[in-house]
């Protein structure tokens, strides 16, 4: 209630502005620890144990600002960054656009973060701290960067010490050639380099492109598989735009939010089929409400993650989502999230 009451003053602030205050919010607001969440949404996945589902994508906490409150909003997970080995300040502003009339987000951010070393000191300050649930890293090249794989093997060796698990992200649209490193023999070399870099064997997950052809899609689960990499995140923003109503459609970037969900739930389902559920999926993108995480599920997910969701939502949306889910499973008949996942595949 307070967030619909508030909401239209924050969006007269620019987007980017608004999401500053709220990580400054975050820091500074006494947030209680969740409630234990209801034991059917609990499960064991890539030797972690997750109390519920419903994790926050990497784009919000860019520098490992507030993973401990983002897990008090009652998140199951929070995955921060994306993090690249040297600082970089992004694309020129204005670069993020909330499309209200499309439920949507535009970002061209260009991973602006102060850099992995930044993100260790805060991280190293929480460290042995009490936590509700897995924080993951997810990480990055530099734009500039005349070897983006050396970079990624950079990324695993300086912050897995750190991490519950680690994300690679080559999905974003916004570094130019990026997603090039999805193409099979790319993305071999890059995931051979990056998990013979690990020390402590932290899970691996692997970001992947909504805007992806079907060989596509069959090479990315071969080589994942191959490599051991723990889960594919299915998806990053896409490129591509739908019929969309604001005056912000034409902006360049990639688009998050609610045109995004048709298609994130059809790549859920085609990784699902190309995999033969041989590899774990993490649903992303277009979130916003537990029927929507409980159809990602359903679809073959073991988890999901939400952002631009929030900024409509507000931050009470994930426990709202949980609760959703515990009453569809039971009224289903599951005796755990774990019976549901795929179940409709």
């Amino acid at each position: 209630m307070f967030y619909t009451l508030a909401r239209p003053i924050l969006f007269l602030a620019d987007a980017e502005h608004a999401h500053n205050l709220s990580l400054a919010a975050l820091k500074f607001a006494p947030i209680p620890m969740a409630n234990d969440a209801d034991p059917v949404l609990g499960q064991d996945f890539a030797s972690l144990h997750f109390a519920n589902p419903v994790g926050l994508a990497a784009g919000y906490d860019k520098n490992a600002e507030v993973p401990l409150e983002i897990l008090r909003l009652g998140f199951g997970f929070a995955e921060v960054g994306t993090l690249t080995p040297l600082p970089q300040s992004g694309n020129p502003q204005p670069r993020l656009f909330r499309l209200v009339e499309d439920r949507a987000v535009i970002n061209r951010m260009g991973f602006n973060n102060a850099g992995q070393d930044a993100a260790i000191a805060r991280l190293l300050k929480i460290s042995g701290r009490a936590k509700s649930g897995p924080i993951g890293i997810n990480i990055g090249a530099n734009k500039d960067s005349t070897d983006r794989v050396a970079d990624y093997v950079t990324g695993v060796r300086k912050m897995e010490s750190l991490a519950d698990y680690l994300t690679i992200n080559i999905s974003s649209p916004n570094t130019p050639g990026l997603r090039a490193l999805q193409d099979k023999g790319a993305l071999d070399d890059l995931l051979a380099q990056a998990m013979a870099a690990r020390v402590q064997g932290k899970s691996v997950f692997l970001k992947v492109a909504p805007d992806l052809q079907p060989a596509d899609i069959d090479d990315i689960v071969e080589v994942a598989m191959a490599r051991g990499v723990a889960a594919l995140i299915i998806s990053n923003t896409t490129i591509g735009r739908p019929a969309l109503k604001s005056r912000h459609a034409d902006e360049s970037g990639g688009l998050s939010g609610a045109p995004l969900r048709d298609l994130a739930q059809q790549r859920l389902v085609d990784f699902r089929k190309a995999s033969g559920g041989q590899i774990p999926l993490i649903g992303v993108g277009g979130i916003a409400s537990a029927q929507d995480a409980y159809a990602r599920i359903r679809a073959g997910a073991s988890l999901v993650q939400i952002y631009s969701a929030l900024v409509y939502e507000g931050p009470g949306l994930a426990k709202r989502i949980n609760t959703g889910l515990a009453r569809m499973l039971k009224a289903d008949g599951f005796q755990s999230l774990a019976d549901a996942i795929g179940v409709d595949s």
